[in-house]
C-alpha cells in the first residue's frame, strides 16, 4: 500500500512529504495505524550522516504508537483496535544465542532496524514518520491503558534505552544514581531511577532545568561546569548514566563512582570517547553501553510505566514542522521530546 510520509532525500537535507510503498501484509504482520511518533536524536544523526552512509531517501522514527488496523492470519498476539507500539528493530534472525535469550537488540547476525536497515527479506525499511507501518507481529508491543497515547510514543526508544540499564545495574532503593543530562533521555532515566527507588541526582551543564529535574523526581540537581561538582560528589554513585550524544570527559565521570560503581552510556555521540585504564583500575569501576531492550523486557518496562504513571513529556507538532523540530532538538530547545501527531500526514 501507498502511504504519506516525511523523508529526508539526502545527507543534512531537509525533511519533506513524499510517498513510501508498504508492503503487503503476511501471515505474520500487524498493520498499524500511526498515531503518534516520537523525533529522537538517533533520527538527526542518521539522516545528517553522522553515523555513516545511509540509504536515502530515509524515512526516520522509531518510537511508534498505533492502532492494529489488519493482521495476518497467524497472529494471535494483537487484534485490530489494540493500541501498540513499534520501537527500534522490526527483526533479528531469532535463532543465535542472543535473540534465544531476550536479548533481540544484540543479533549476532545484526538485528533489523526500524528506519536505514535492509529487512530480511532485502527491503530497505523506513519509520515511523508516516501514516502505516507493517510489522512482524513479534515486534509489536502492547500500550497499556493508561499511558496517554503521545507520552506513550517515546518510551519506546527513550524509554526502554534507560530503563534496561537502570534494571541491568540494579537502581532500586539504597542506590545513589547519576543521570548526566536532562533531554529527550534524560527526563526519562530520571522518572524512571525514581519510581524504583534509587536516589537520583541529575549532572547538567548548568542548573537552567534544575526546578523541571526536581519536579521530575530528582533528589538533587548539580551543574557540571561547576568544577567543585566533580569535587564535592567524588567516589559517590552506585551508577552513572550519561544520555548525552556529545563528548563528555569520561574520566572525570569515572571518578564519580564508588568501589564497584558503573559509568553506562546510552548517548551516542559520533567522536570517540577516550578513557584512562587507570580511571576504572582505582575504584574497580566499570564503563558500560547499553542499547535499548529486547522485546520482553520493553513490554516489561511499558507495563512498568503503566503501573507508576509514567509517560514522556512531550510536545506534539504537525509533520510539516519536523524541520524546525531537528534544529530546537540540536538547540536543546525541547522540554522533553517532540511527537509528530500522524493525522497530520493524512
Amino acid at each position: 500500500m501507498r502511504v504519506n510520509a516525511y523523508a529526508a532525500p539526502a545527507a543534512g537535507q531537509p525533511l519533506a512529504p513524499t510517498t513510501i510503498e508498504r508492503r503487503d501484509v503476511g501471515r505474520n504482520d500487524v498493520l498499524i495505524e500511526i498515531e503518534f511518533a516520537g523525533i529522537c536524536h538517533s533520527d538527526i544523526h542518521t539522516v545528517n550522516g553522522d553515523w555513516g552512509p545511509q540509504p536515502f531517501p530515509v524515512v526516520p522514527g522509531h518510537e511508534i504508537v498505533g492502532v492494529v488496523a489488519e493482521v495476518g492470519a497467524d497472529v494471535t498476539r494483537h487484534r485490530v483496535g489494540d493500541r501498540v507500539g513499534v520501537g527500534c528493530m522490526v527483526n533479528s534472525c531469532g535463532e543465535c544465542a542472543n535473540c534465544r535469550s531476550g536479548d533481540e537488540q544484540y543479533c549476532l547476525q545484526g538485528m533489523v532496524p526500524t528506519y536505514a536497515g535492509t529487512d530480511r527479506d532485502g527491503s530497505t525499511t523506513q519509520g515511523g514518520y508516516s501514516t502505516h507501518v507493517v510489522v512482524d507481529a513479534g515486534y509489536v508491543l502492547t500500550v497499556p491503558d493508561g499511558i496517554e497515547a503521545a507520552a506513550a510514543a517515546p518510551l519506546l526508544c527513550a524509554g526502554i534505552t534507560t530503563y534496561s540499564p537502570l534494571r541491568r545495574w540494579g537502581a532500586g532503593p539504597g542506590k545513589q544514581v547519576a543521570v548526566v543530562g536532562l533531554g529527550g533521555l534524560g527526563h526519562m532515566a530520571v522518572k524512571l531511577a525514581h519510581a524504583m527507588g534509587a536516589e537520583v541526582t541529575v549532572l547538567s551543564q548548568s542548573l537552567k532545568k534544575q526546578e523541571d529535574g526536581l519536579r521530575l523526581g530528582a533528589d538533587a540537581y548539580f551543574a557540571t561546569s561547576d568544577p567543585e561538582t566533580f569535587t564535592e560528589l567524588a567516589g559517590r554513585f552506585d551508577l552513572v548514566v550519561n544520555t548525552v550524544s556529545a563528548p563528555i570527559d569520561v574520566n572525570a565521570y569515572l571518578s564519580l563512582l564508588a568501589v564497584d560503581g558503573a559509568l553506562v552510556n546510552v548517548g551516542a555521540p559520533a567522536e570517540p570517547l577516550a578513557v584512562n585504564a587507570m580511571s576504572l583500575i582505582g575504584g574497580r569501576r566499570t564503563f558500560a553501553g547499553s542499547m535499548i531492550g529486547g522485546i520482553a523486557e520493553t513490554q516489561e518496562m511499558l507495563d512498568f510505566c503503566a503501573e507508576h504513571g509514567i509517560g514522556a513529556e512531550v510536545e506534539v507538532i504537525a509533520a510539516n514542522r519536523v524541520n524546525e523540530a531537528y534544529e530546537r532538538v540540536l538547540a536543546s530547545d525541547v522540554r522533553y521530546r517532540f511527537v509528530i501527531d500522524a493525522a497530520t500526514l493524512r
